[in-house]
């Protein structure tokens, strides 16, 4: 039977029960854009470069908060200008669904371009299109080391269709692609995808290069112990990539609002908390299938407790087996704290994904807190390979200061998870093969 894993009861395996996961990097199999670099002479060559423009912006619509997305940009678009290429940026910007280039008002990409200007050192030339005859013109007049960005390729309903046509028009703009927005490699759109179809050869940039190395080198050969830690608010979300997990990693831990549905499938009383009734039954198989392969799956041992969703509501600790009435779990408790540590201290390769409470509220963001500050301590003080991913995690590590104290932070949440669940993404088998 499955039990609660608390400090005495945490079931092991002999070490030869773990295997390796092999397989054969996605990325050794891709062009980069170092190979295309050395295969073609770029000076004065169009080279449309897909990448991430997704910065936050304040309240004005106007004003970048974070411009992390925008740095990652930098690497591959330089490399690109001091090899005399002309560089066409393209990006989409949140979630216009499909609105006309004429009549959209909101996720034009123009806030981005100053900041940009900046981090690049050179002026940019703004298309207020992505396609058409007068974006055609202006590529055909670049001259060499210009750079040029295209408007939000999804003000067109076609780009996350992966209209043949859009893919068509993008390609007509430059010989040559490169993908380096690893955010969107999971979904074939237009720009990611389909352009690929309409250029005489397609590379992997240095951001994406680097999140194939880390996620898919962390899954396919690690150091080993290899560690998962995952939470979040749903289980549902996140099944797909703990059974994947579940074949590679030594030990998972498990933490948010994700545990009451843990803890619902094994008969405890889970109070107001958050819980998917839909996922209990396949809760209680993740638990039987993590005990059969003998994969530690760790569960908190006590949580923080609140009458209300609130930063200022009531709040009390409790263990797992002491919750009631209308309270309810917001982050996991100190006793979890000192376990999920001690679990920590062992691994050589850790990836983490979604946080361990309701880290916006500042009174329930010390477990999230907690393992940021841990998985900082294993990469500076015990060499071990920390990958953080998804959104949430990637925010609560930043809001804490340690983006730069781990060796990894992905910049694709959906990309990440499912990489990690072992899918081909769409943007990186596109790529031309060496």
């Amino acid at each position: 039977m499955f039990r609660l894993a608390v400090q005495n009861s945490v079931f092991r395996a002999p070490a030869a029960f773990y295997r390796a996961f092999h397989a054969t990097a996605v990325a050794d199999a891709k062009l980069t854009v170092q190979q295309l670099a050395e295969k073609v002479d770029l000076k004065g060559q169009n080279v449309l470069v897909r990448v991430d423009l997704n910065a936050p912006l304040a309240k004005d619509n106007v004003t970048v908060t974070d411009d992390t997305r925008l740095r990652a940009v930098v690497p591959t678009t330089k490399f690109l200008l001091d090899k005399g290429a002309n560089v066409i940026l393209a990006s989409h910007y949140g979630r216009p669904k499909g609105e006309v280039i004429e009549t959209g008002k909101n996720g034009r990409l123009n806030p981005v371009v100053k900041p940009l200007e900046s981090l690049l050192g050179t002026p940019i030339l703004k298309m207020n299109d992505c396609k058409g005859p007068e974006v055609e013109e202006a590529a055909s007049k670049l001259t060499t080391g210009q750079v040029m960005l295209l408007e939000n390729t999804r003000f067109y309903a076609g780009e996350t269709k992966n209209d043949p046509e859009l893919s068509a028009a993008l390609g007509k703009l430059a010989d040559y692609f490169v993908m380096d927005a690893f955010g969107t490699a999971h979904r074939a759109h237009s720009s990611t995808e389909g352009v690929t179809k309409h250029v005489k050869l397609a590379a992997a940039g240095f951001l994406m290069e680097k999140e194939l190395q880390y996620l898919q080198g962390a899954v396919d050969d690690p150091k080993r112990p290899l560690m998962a830690i995952v939470g979040g608010a749903k289980v549902s979300t996140k099944i797909p990539v703990i059974e994947s997990l579940l074949e590679k990693c030594d030990s998972i831990l498990v933490g948010g609002g994700m545990i009451f549905t843990f803890y619902k499938a094994l008969g405890y009383n889970i109070g107001a908390s958050l819980v998917e009734e839909d996922m209990v039954d396949l809760a209680t198989q993740l638990m039987k299938k993590a005990e059969a392969k003998g994969v530690p799956l760790i569960l908190p041992t006590d949580v923080v407790l609140a009458d209300a969703f609130d930063n200022d509501a009531n709040s009390a600790i409790a263990s797992v087996k002491e919750i009631s009435g209308d309270w309810r779990g917001l982050d996991i408790g100190p006793d979890t704290i000192k376990l999920f540590q001690s679990e920590i201290e062992k691994a050589k390769t850790i990836i983490w994904n979604g946080p361990m409470g309701v880290f916006e509220m500042p009174n329930f963001a010390a477990g999230t807190n907690a393992v940021a500050q841990m998985l900082a301590t294993a990469t500076q003080e015990h060499g071990a390979i920390t990958i953080i991913g998804g959104g949430d995690s990637v925010a609560a590590v930043n809001q804490a200061g340690l983006g730069d104290k781990v060796s990894h932070i992905s910049t694709g949440g959906g990309a990440s998870l499912e990489l990690l669940e072992g899918k081909v993404l769409p943007g990186v088998a596109a790529l031309t093969e060496v």
